[in-house]
C-alpha cells in the first residue's frame, strides 16, 4: 500500500511530532511539496503532505491560520508539516488550534530534519510500493497463466477471483453466463446481462464500471475484432489497486489469445461442417458420418432438423450446386464480431444454447446469403432459436428492429442423414412461406398442418384469378344468368348435378345449360381435371381476397 501519515511518524531518522489530527494518521501521502505561498491550493492534486516554514504567513493570526486551513482541507491536502526553528521556534498555537479544528494532521518537523528527507522517505515508499505491486502483478499473470493452461477459463476465473479479493464471470456471445467464479458469483453476473449487451454493442476495447449496494463491477469487452465476443465481469468491494489492475488486464490478455484461437477453431469446424453438409445432400451420409468423427458424429446419430437463415430484404438467392449445398467455404462469410448482421445474431445463441448443453450444431454460413444450421431435434439449440425468432417478431409488432435487422428463417421437419437433401428442400418451402407471411420463423410440418390457400396470396395469383374468371363475371352483370355461383357449387359438389342444383335452388337441366355456357365463354373444357383445379383455386382466391 502507498505510503501514510503514520508510516512517516514512525520513520525513526524523520523524528516528525504530531501536535494535531492524531486520529487520522492512516490518510495516504501521494506526495510531499514544500510551498511558501499565502494560498498553494491551485497547485495542489490532493493527498500532498504540504510542508511549510510560514515565510509569508501570518501563523499567529487565529483568523488567517483558520483560512489557510480550510482551504487546504478542501483542496485534499493530506497533511501539513511546519518546520521549527526557522521563522517560529515552535509551532503556533493558532495553526495547531485551526488544524485541530479542522481535522487535518499536523506534524512538526525539527529543524535538523530537511524537508528534502522527507521527500525522499515519500519517494521512496511510493517506489517500494510500485515495485511491490509490480511484483505482486507479474506473480498474478504467471498464477492466471497456470491456470488458463490447466483449467481453462473455469480456472482463470478462480485465480482471478483470488487475485481481486472478489468474484469474476465471464460471458459469451449470446451474452449468457458461461462461467463464475465463486459459484455463487453466477446469479449476481446473470443481474448484469443488460449492461453486457450493451457493452457488446461498443468497438472493442470498452470499458463500462456498475455500482451496486453491494459491489462495484468492472465489465470488459473481449475480441480484437470491431464487435466482443465475450465480455468478462470483476466484482469487488472497493476499486482495484495497482496488483488487482494488473491482475485483471492479465486475464483480459489471456481471454483474449483464447478468444482467438477459439475462433481460429471455430473456423477450421465451420469448414469441416460445410464438408459434412455437402456430403449429406449429396446423398452420402457414410462419408458424412465418417468426415464428421467425434466432432458431428453425434449430431447424425439422432433425429436432427435442418435450419435456413436469411435476410428478410435478400432476394432470395439459391445456391450454386444442384444438390443445394453453400456455394462458398464459411471463410468467405462475414466473422459474427465484423458485423451486426441478425444471421449472426442467430448463430451465436443457437452455438451458445449448444454449448451450455453440451450438444452438437453445425452451422455453415455461405456465400449465398444463407446461414444453414443442422441441431439437434428438441434440443437446447432448437429452443434457443425458435425463442429467439418470437423475440424478433415481439420487436417487429412493436416496431423496435429496423428493417437491416429482419431475419427469416426456414426450419426443416425432424430427419436423419439419408434425408437430408430433403430436408433442405422442406427448410427452403418453409423459409419461402416465412418471407410471405412477414414472419421471422416457420416450420415445415406447419405447412402441412395448415391450408394451401394462404400461400395463394399473391398479386400475380390474384391476378390470374381475376383474369381467369373476368368473362364469366362480366356475363353474370348483364344479368343473364350467376354463372359463377353455379361453377362454385358445381365444383363444391364434385360435379354431382342434383346435389348442386339443389344448393342453387334451380333445376339440373338449367345447371347443365350454365355449365355449357361456362365452357364455351372460357373454350375450356369442364371434362378436364387441370381446368377445374384452376378454376376451384381462381374461385378461393378471389373470394379470400373479397374478404
Amino acid at each position: 500500500m502507498p505510503p501514510t501519515l503514520a508510516s512517516l511518524v514512525h520513520h525513526s531518522a524523520l523524528k516528525l511530532i504530531v501536535r494535531a489530527g492524531a486520529d487520522r494518521l492512516d490518510t495516504p501521502v501521494r506526495w510531499a511539496h514544500p510551498s511558501e505561498l499565502t494560498d498553494p491550493v491551485p497547485y495542489m492534486d490532493g493527498g500532498e503532505l504540504l510542508l511549510i516554514t510560514a515565510l509569508k504567513l501570518d501563523a499567529e493570526d487565529r483568523e488567517a491560520m483558520r483560512s489557510y486551513v480550510r482551504r487546504l482541507v478542501g483542496a485534499g491536502v493530506a497533511g501539513l508539516g511546519f518546520a521549527v526553528g526557522v521563522n517560529y521556534e515552535d509551532v503556533p498555537e493558532a495553526l495547531v488550534d485551526a488544524a485541530a479544528a479542522e481535522g487535518l494532521p499536523l506534524l512538526e518537523v525539527p529543524r535538523r530534519t530537511p524537508f528534502l528527507a522527507i521527500s525522499k522517505a515519500v519517494s521512496a515508499a511510493i517506489a517500494a510500493d510500485q515495485y511491490r505491486s509490480v511484483t505482486a502483478g507479474f506473480a498474478a499473470q504467471r498464477e492466471l497463466t497456470r491456470q488458463a493452461l490447466s483449467g481453462g477459463p473455469e480456472g482463470l476465473l478462480s485465480a482471478l477471483a483470488g487475485q481481486v479479493d472478489g468474484w469474476a464471470a465471464l460471458y459469451d456471445a449470446a451474452g449468457g453466463v458461461v462461467a463464475a467464479a465463486p459459484e455463487w458469483a453466477a446469479r449476481r453476473a446473470s443481474r448484469l446481462i443488460p449492461d453486457v449487451e450493451r457493452l457488446r454493442d461498443r468497438p472493442v476495447p470498452a470499458t463500462s464500471v456498475v455500482s451496486g449496494a453491494e459491489d462495484r463491477v468492472e465489465l470488459h469487452s473481449i475480441g480484437t475484432g470491431r464487435r466482443a465476443r465475450t465480455a468478462l465481469a470483476v466484482g469487488t468491494g472497493a476499486p482495484l489497486g495497482t496488483a488487482e489492475r494488473y491482475a485483471v488486464h492479465s486475464a483480459i490478455a489471456l481471454l483474449t489469445l483464447t478468444t482467438e484461437r477459439s475462433r481460429s477453431l471455430h473456423a477450421a469446424e465451420q469448414r469441416l461442417g460445410a464438408a459434412v453438409l455437402r456430403m449429406l445432400l449429396a446423398g452420402q451420409p457414410d462419408h458424412a458420418r465418417t468426415v464428421a468423427g467425434d466432432l458431428y458424429g453425434g449430431l447424425l446419430d439422432a433425429p436432427f432438423r435442418l435450419l435456413i437463415a436469411e435476410r428478410a430484404a435478400a432476394s432470395g438467392t439459391r445456391p450454386d450446386t444442384a444438390s443445394g449445398a453453400p456455394a462458398k467455404s464459411p471463410a468467405s462469410a462475414p466473422d459474427a464480431a465484423q458485423t451486426g448482421d441478425p444471421r449472426d445474431a442467430l448463430a451465436d445463441v443457437c452455438e451458445s444454447a449448444a454449448a451450455r448443453a453440451g450438444e452438437p450444431v453445425l452451422v455453415v454460413p455461405d456465400g449465398g446469403g444463407r446461414l444453414v444450421l443442422l441441431i439437434a431435434d428438441g434440443g437446447a439449440a432448437a429452443d434457443a432459436c425458435l425463442r429467439y425468432a418470437e423475440t424478433l417478431d415481439a420487436d417487429k409488432a412493436a416496431a423496435r428492429a429496423p428493417e437491416d435487422d429482419a431475419l427469416v428463417v426456414g426450419l426443416s421437419a425432424p430427419t436423419g442423414p439419408i434425408a437430408a437433401a430433403t430436408a433442405y428442400k422442406q427448410a427452403e418451402q418453409a423459409l419461402s412461406v416465412a418471407r410471405r407471411r412477414g414472419r421471422s420463423l416457420v416450420e415445415h410440418q406447419e405447412l402441412a398442418a395448415g391450408s394451401v390457400l394462404p400461400l395463394l396470396a399473391d398479386d400475380a395469383v390474384r391476378a390470374f384469378a381475376d383474369g381467369l374468371l373476368r368473362a364469366l363475371r362480366e356475363h353474370d352483370a348483364t344479368g343473364r344468368g350467376d354463372l359463377v355461383e353455379s361453377l362454385r357449387a358445381w365444383l363444391s359438389r364434385h360435379g354431382q348435378w342434383d346435389a348442386a342444383a339443389a344448393e342453387l335452388g334451380v333445376h339440373r337441366h338449367t345447371l347443365r345449360y350454365r355449365m355449357r355456357r361456362v365452357e364455351e365463354i372460357l373454350g375450356r373444357s369442364l371434362d378436364d381435371p387441370d381446368v377445374r383445379m384452376e378454376l376451384w383455386l381462381a374461385l378461393k382466391t378471389t373470394a379470400a381476397a373479397s374478404d
